[in-house]
Protein backbone atom coordinates (compact mmCIF):
# COMPACT_ATOMS: atom_id res chain seq x y z
CA UNK A 1 0.00 0.00 0.00
CA UNK A 2 1.49 3.74 -0.86
CA UNK A 3 0.22 7.06 0.21
CA UNK A 4 -0.18 10.02 -2.18
CA UNK A 5 2.52 12.74 -1.92
CA UNK A 6 1.54 15.02 -4.43
CA UNK A 7 -0.58 15.12 -7.63
CA UNK A 8 0.60 17.15 -10.34
CA UNK A 9 -0.05 18.84 -13.77
CA UNK A 10 1.18 20.50 -16.51
CA UNK A 11 -0.63 22.69 -19.03
CA UNK A 12 1.65 22.28 -22.13
CA UNK A 13 4.01 19.45 -22.64
CA UNK A 14 7.73 20.06 -22.44
CA UNK A 15 6.81 22.12 -18.49
CA UNK A 16 7.81 21.02 -15.23
CA UNK A 17 4.35 19.52 -13.63
CA UNK A 18 3.20 21.29 -10.52
CA UNK A 19 1.50 20.10 -7.45
CA UNK A 20 -1.66 21.05 -7.35
CA UNK A 21 -3.10 18.86 -4.35
CA UNK A 22 -6.21 17.21 -5.88
CA UNK A 23 -7.66 16.21 -9.45
CA UNK A 24 -10.17 14.52 -11.17
CA UNK A 25 -8.87 11.76 -13.39
CA UNK A 26 -10.89 10.83 -16.34
CA UNK A 27 -11.83 7.00 -17.79
CA UNK A 28 -9.55 6.12 -21.30
CA UNK A 29 -8.46 9.90 -20.78
CA UNK A 30 -6.13 11.00 -17.81
CA UNK A 31 -6.30 13.91 -15.63
CA UNK A 32 -8.26 16.86 -16.41
CA UNK A 33 -6.33 19.56 -17.13
CA UNK A 34 -2.55 17.88 -18.19
CA UNK A 35 -1.04 18.11 -21.13
CA UNK A 36 -0.13 14.47 -21.57
CA UNK A 37 -3.82 13.24 -20.98
CA UNK A 38 -5.66 11.79 -24.03
CA UNK A 39 -6.52 8.54 -25.91
CA UNK A 40 -3.17 6.58 -25.81
CA UNK A 41 -1.23 4.23 -23.07
CA UNK A 42 0.77 6.98 -20.85
CA UNK A 43 -2.22 8.69 -19.29
CA UNK A 44 -0.89 9.25 -15.87
CA UNK A 45 2.50 9.04 -14.86
CA UNK A 46 3.75 7.78 -11.09
CA UNK A 47 6.94 8.04 -9.48
CA UNK A 48 8.23 6.42 -6.00
CA UNK A 49 9.09 9.09 -2.99
CA UNK A 50 12.00 7.46 -2.03
CA UNK A 51 13.44 7.71 -5.43
CA UNK A 52 13.04 11.30 -5.46
CA UNK A 53 14.56 11.92 -2.24
CA UNK A 54 17.65 9.32 -3.25
CA UNK A 55 18.18 11.29 -6.17
CA UNK A 56 17.52 14.65 -3.90
CA UNK A 57 20.51 13.64 -1.72
CA UNK A 58 23.10 13.77 -4.25
CA UNK A 59 22.75 17.65 -4.39
CA UNK A 60 19.63 17.77 -7.17
CA UNK A 61 17.61 20.88 -6.06
CA UNK A 62 14.22 19.78 -7.37
CA UNK A 63 10.39 20.46 -6.46
CA UNK A 64 7.39 18.07 -6.66
CA UNK A 65 6.30 17.42 -10.51
CA UNK A 66 10.06 18.11 -11.39
CA UNK A 67 10.00 14.53 -13.43
CA UNK A 68 6.91 14.80 -15.39
CA UNK A 69 5.19 12.65 -12.64
CA UNK A 70 1.77 12.69 -12.02
CA UNK A 71 1.38 11.45 -8.90
CA UNK A 72 4.35 10.75 -6.52
CA UNK A 73 3.89 7.73 -4.34
CA UNK A 74 5.83 7.20 -0.96
CA UNK A 75 5.58 2.93 -0.04
CA UNK A 76 5.53 1.74 -3.36
CA UNK A 77 8.27 0.57 -5.61
CA UNK A 78 7.26 0.53 -9.44
CA UNK A 79 9.94 -0.10 -11.43
CA UNK A 80 9.71 -3.50 -9.50
CA UNK A 81 6.55 -3.85 -10.91
CA UNK A 82 5.37 -5.71 -14.00
CA UNK A 83 3.09 -4.43 -17.42
CA UNK A 84 -0.87 -5.58 -16.27
CA UNK A 85 -0.48 -4.70 -12.52
CA UNK A 86 -3.84 -2.80 -11.33
CA UNK A 87 -3.85 0.18 -8.70
CA UNK A 88 -6.71 1.54 -7.11
CA UNK A 89 -7.21 4.97 -5.30
CA UNK A 90 -11.17 5.60 -4.34
CA UNK A 91 -12.64 5.06 -7.10
CA UNK A 92 -9.54 5.44 -9.87
CA UNK A 93 -8.72 2.27 -10.54
CA UNK A 94 -5.12 2.47 -13.15
CA UNK A 95 -3.53 -0.12 -15.19
CA UNK A 96 0.40 0.02 -15.71
CA UNK A 97 0.93 0.22 -19.50
CA UNK A 98 4.92 0.66 -19.34
CA UNK A 99 7.99 1.06 -17.11
CA UNK A 100 10.51 3.38 -18.00
CA UNK A 101 10.77 5.28 -21.13
CA UNK A 102 12.94 6.72 -23.61
CA UNK A 103 13.80 10.46 -23.45
CA UNK A 104 13.83 11.91 -26.86
CA UNK A 105 15.40 15.00 -25.41
CA UNK A 106 17.71 16.11 -22.36
CA UNK A 107 15.18 16.99 -19.96
CA UNK A 108 15.74 20.26 -17.17
CA UNK A 109 17.29 17.91 -14.94
CA UNK A 110 19.47 16.29 -16.82
CA UNK A 111 21.02 18.74 -18.16
CA UNK A 112 22.20 20.25 -14.74
CA UNK A 113 22.60 16.53 -13.17
CA UNK A 114 24.06 14.37 -16.19
CA UNK A 115 21.16 12.14 -15.09
CA UNK A 116 17.60 11.92 -14.56
CA UNK A 117 15.81 9.07 -12.69
CA UNK A 118 12.22 9.59 -14.75
CA UNK A 119 13.62 7.05 -18.01
CA UNK A 120 14.24 3.56 -15.27
CA UNK A 121 12.05 4.42 -12.17
CA UNK A 122 8.70 6.32 -13.19
CA UNK A 123 6.23 3.86 -14.88
CA UNK A 124 2.91 5.00 -17.06
CA UNK A 125 -0.68 3.95 -16.65
CA UNK A 126 -4.08 4.21 -18.06
CA UNK A 127 -7.15 5.23 -16.38
CA UNK A 128 -9.48 2.11 -16.42
CA UNK A 129 -12.11 3.97 -14.13
CA UNK A 130 -12.10 7.99 -13.24
CA UNK A 131 -12.67 9.68 -9.78
CA UNK A 132 -10.74 11.82 -7.54
CA UNK A 133 -7.52 11.66 -6.43
CA UNK A 134 -6.30 13.61 -3.33
CA UNK A 135 -2.70 14.23 -1.05
CA UNK A 136 -2.62 11.65 1.31
CA UNK A 137 -4.86 9.40 0.02
CA UNK A 138 -3.89 5.31 -0.27
CA UNK A 139 -3.01 4.33 -3.49
CA UNK A 140 -2.96 0.07 -3.31
CA UNK A 141 -2.21 -2.76 -5.63
CA UNK A 142 -5.06 -5.01 -6.43
CA UNK A 143 -3.92 -6.97 -9.36
CA UNK A 144 -0.86 -8.03 -10.19
CA UNK A 145 -1.53 -10.45 -12.72
CA UNK A 146 -4.56 -9.13 -15.05
CA UNK A 147 -7.21 -11.30 -16.40
CA UNK A 148 -7.20 -10.73 -19.96
CA UNK A 149 -9.09 -13.45 -22.67
CA UNK A 150 -7.18 -15.37 -24.48
CA UNK A 151 -7.79 -15.97 -28.13
CA UNK A 152 -6.34 -17.58 -31.11
CA UNK A 153 -7.32 -15.03 -33.62
CA UNK A 154 -4.42 -12.95 -34.91
CA UNK A 155 -4.20 -9.82 -33.06
CA UNK A 156 -4.88 -6.23 -34.75
CA UNK A 157 -3.90 -2.68 -33.05
CA UNK A 158 -5.27 0.00 -35.12
CA UNK A 159 -3.55 3.77 -34.43
CA UNK A 160 -5.01 6.79 -36.27
CA UNK A 161 -2.64 10.25 -36.67
CA UNK A 162 -4.32 12.88 -37.01
CA UNK A 163 -4.21 16.44 -34.58
CA UNK A 164 -7.93 17.26 -35.89
CA UNK A 165 -8.45 13.67 -34.25
CA UNK A 166 -6.83 14.08 -31.16
CA UNK A 167 -8.27 17.03 -30.67
CA UNK A 168 -11.92 15.83 -31.15
CA UNK A 169 -12.35 18.31 -34.20
CA UNK A 170 -12.71 15.46 -36.59
CA UNK A 171 -14.80 12.39 -36.13
CA UNK A 172 -12.29 9.12 -37.03
CA UNK A 173 -13.70 7.42 -39.37
CA UNK A 174 -10.80 5.61 -41.15
CA UNK A 175 -9.71 3.77 -38.03
CA UNK A 176 -13.41 2.19 -36.94
CA UNK A 177 -13.18 1.05 -41.44
CA UNK A 178 -9.70 -0.77 -40.48
CA UNK A 179 -11.30 -2.22 -37.56
CA UNK A 180 -14.43 -3.68 -39.74
CA UNK A 181 -12.44 -5.06 -42.44
CA UNK A 182 -10.03 -6.85 -40.41
CA UNK A 183 -13.24 -8.51 -38.30
CA UNK A 184 -14.39 -9.23 -41.32
CA UNK A 185 -10.98 -11.76 -41.76
CA UNK A 186 -11.44 -13.00 -38.60
CA UNK A 187 -8.75 -11.11 -36.47
CA UNK A 188 -9.41 -9.70 -33.48
CA UNK A 189 -9.17 -6.03 -32.72
CA UNK A 190 -7.29 -5.70 -28.90
CA UNK A 191 -6.14 -1.96 -28.85
CA UNK A 192 -7.42 1.36 -30.95
CA UNK A 193 -5.75 4.75 -30.43
CA UNK A 194 -5.90 8.52 -32.11
CA UNK A 195 -2.87 10.36 -31.30
CA UNK A 196 -1.80 13.66 -32.67
CA UNK A 197 1.11 13.71 -36.08
CA UNK A 198 3.78 13.84 -33.18
CA UNK A 199 6.51 11.23 -34.36
CA UNK A 200 7.68 10.70 -30.37
CA UNK A 201 4.04 10.13 -29.07
CA UNK A 202 3.25 7.43 -32.44
CA UNK A 203 6.78 5.73 -31.55
CA UNK A 204 6.46 5.35 -28.10
CA UNK A 205 2.85 3.75 -28.76
CA UNK A 206 3.83 0.97 -31.60
CA UNK A 207 7.07 0.41 -29.73
CA UNK A 208 4.66 -0.16 -26.53
CA UNK A 209 2.67 -2.25 -28.27
CA UNK A 210 5.58 -4.21 -29.94
CA UNK A 211 7.50 -4.53 -26.72
CA UNK A 212 4.54 -5.60 -24.62
CA UNK A 213 3.32 -8.09 -27.31
CA UNK A 214 0.17 -6.71 -27.27
CA UNK A 215 -0.59 -7.18 -30.90
CA UNK A 216 0.09 -9.27 -34.00
CA UNK A 217 -0.51 -7.13 -36.32
CA UNK A 218 -0.77 -2.72 -35.88
CA UNK A 219 -2.29 -1.23 -39.05
CA UNK A 220 -1.93 2.89 -38.89
CA UNK A 221 -4.09 5.41 -40.81
CA UNK A 222 -3.17 9.14 -41.57
CA UNK A 223 0.29 10.80 -41.90
CA UNK A 224 1.67 9.17 -45.03
CA UNK A 225 1.25 12.10 -47.14
CA UNK A 226 3.37 15.66 -47.71
CA UNK A 227 2.28 18.16 -45.38
CA UNK A 228 4.72 19.08 -42.73
CA UNK A 229 2.94 17.26 -39.93
CA UNK A 230 2.80 14.10 -41.95
CA UNK A 231 4.83 11.83 -40.09
CA UNK A 232 3.77 8.74 -39.82
CA UNK A 233 6.38 6.64 -42.09
CA UNK A 234 9.53 8.40 -39.61
CA UNK A 235 7.98 7.15 -36.71
CA UNK A 236 7.20 3.65 -38.22
CA UNK A 237 11.02 3.33 -39.61
CA UNK A 238 12.20 5.22 -36.19
CA UNK A 239 10.39 1.68 -34.34
CA UNK A 240 10.99 -1.00 -36.91
CA UNK A 241 13.72 -3.21 -36.65
CA UNK A 242 13.32 -4.89 -40.18
CA UNK A 243 12.02 -2.99 -43.21
CA UNK A 244 9.19 -4.94 -45.68
CA UNK A 245 8.83 -2.88 -48.68
CA UNK A 246 6.94 -5.56 -50.46
CA UNK A 247 3.55 -4.34 -48.86
CA UNK A 248 3.59 -0.48 -49.44
CA UNK A 249 4.76 -1.02 -52.68
CA UNK A 250 2.32 -3.47 -53.96
CA UNK A 251 -0.50 -1.26 -52.27
CA UNK A 252 0.75 2.05 -54.34
CA UNK A 253 1.15 -0.49 -57.50
CA UNK A 254 -2.83 -1.58 -57.13
CA UNK A 255 -3.63 1.77 -56.33
CA UNK A 256 -2.30 3.18 -59.12
CA UNK A 257 -5.02 1.41 -61.26
CA UNK A 258 -8.10 4.04 -59.52
CA UNK A 259 -5.93 7.19 -58.98
CA UNK A 260 -2.17 8.67 -60.00
CA UNK A 261 -2.14 10.10 -57.01
CA UNK A 262 -1.53 6.72 -54.77
CA UNK A 263 2.07 7.43 -55.94
CA UNK A 264 2.52 11.16 -53.82
CA UNK A 265 1.79 8.06 -50.65
CA UNK A 266 4.81 7.75 -48.42
CA UNK A 267 3.51 4.57 -46.64
CA UNK A 268 5.85 1.92 -45.25
CA UNK A 269 6.11 -1.28 -43.20
CA UNK A 270 8.51 -2.95 -41.27
CA UNK A 271 8.88 -5.32 -38.27
CA UNK A 272 9.77 -4.96 -34.44
CA UNK A 273 10.07 -8.20 -32.76
CA UNK A 274 6.97 -9.87 -33.69
CA UNK A 275 4.93 -7.19 -34.84
CA UNK A 276 4.13 -6.26 -38.37
CA UNK A 277 3.62 -2.31 -38.42
CA UNK A 278 1.97 -1.32 -41.70
CA UNK A 279 0.98 2.26 -42.97
CA UNK A 280 -2.59 3.09 -44.79
CA UNK A 281 -3.73 6.12 -45.95
CA UNK A 282 -6.16 8.86 -44.21
CA UNK A 283 -9.20 8.50 -46.61
CA UNK A 284 -11.74 5.93 -45.71
CA UNK A 285 -12.01 4.61 -49.08
CA UNK A 286 -8.38 4.44 -49.85
CA UNK A 287 -8.18 2.92 -46.15
CA UNK A 288 -10.46 0.17 -47.74
CA UNK A 289 -9.06 -0.07 -51.39
CA UNK A 290 -5.84 -0.95 -49.91
CA UNK A 291 -6.44 -3.01 -47.25
CA UNK A 292 -8.83 -5.62 -48.72
CA UNK A 293 -6.32 -5.95 -51.66
CA UNK A 294 -3.41 -7.19 -48.78
CA UNK A 295 -5.29 -8.88 -46.23
CA UNK A 296 -5.46 -12.38 -48.37
CA UNK A 297 -2.19 -12.46 -48.08
CA UNK A 298 -0.99 -10.94 -44.49
CA UNK A 299 -2.27 -13.89 -42.66
CA UNK A 300 0.45 -16.22 -43.88
CA UNK A 301 3.44 -13.78 -43.04
CA UNK A 302 2.01 -13.06 -40.23
CA UNK A 303 1.59 -16.75 -39.09
CA UNK A 304 5.28 -16.82 -40.21
CA UNK A 305 6.29 -14.22 -38.10
CA UNK A 306 5.04 -15.46 -34.74
CA UNK A 307 5.82 -19.02 -35.24
CA UNK A 308 2.79 -20.66 -36.36
CA UNK A 309 3.71 -21.84 -40.25
CA UNK A 310 6.25 -22.62 -42.20
CA UNK A 311 8.16 -20.31 -44.80
CA UNK A 312 7.58 -21.98 -47.54
CA UNK A 313 5.75 -22.00 -51.29
CA UNK A 314 2.50 -22.88 -51.60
Amino acid sequence: MGKIIAVCVSEKKGTEKKNVHSCEFIKDFGIKGDAHAGKWHRQVSLLSYDKIEEFKSRGAEVIEGAFGENLIVDGIDFSSLKVGTIFKCNEVVLELTQVGKECHTGCNIYQKMGDCIMPREGVFTRVLAGGVINEGDELVIISDVPNKPSTDALRVAVITSSDSGFAGEREDVSGPRICKIVNEYGYNVVHTTILPDDINMLYDEMKYICDNNTADLILTTGGTGFSQRDCMPEATQKVAQRMVPGIPEAMRAYSMQITKRSMLSRATCGIRKSTLILNLPGSPKAVEECLTYVMPELEHGLKILIGSANNCGR
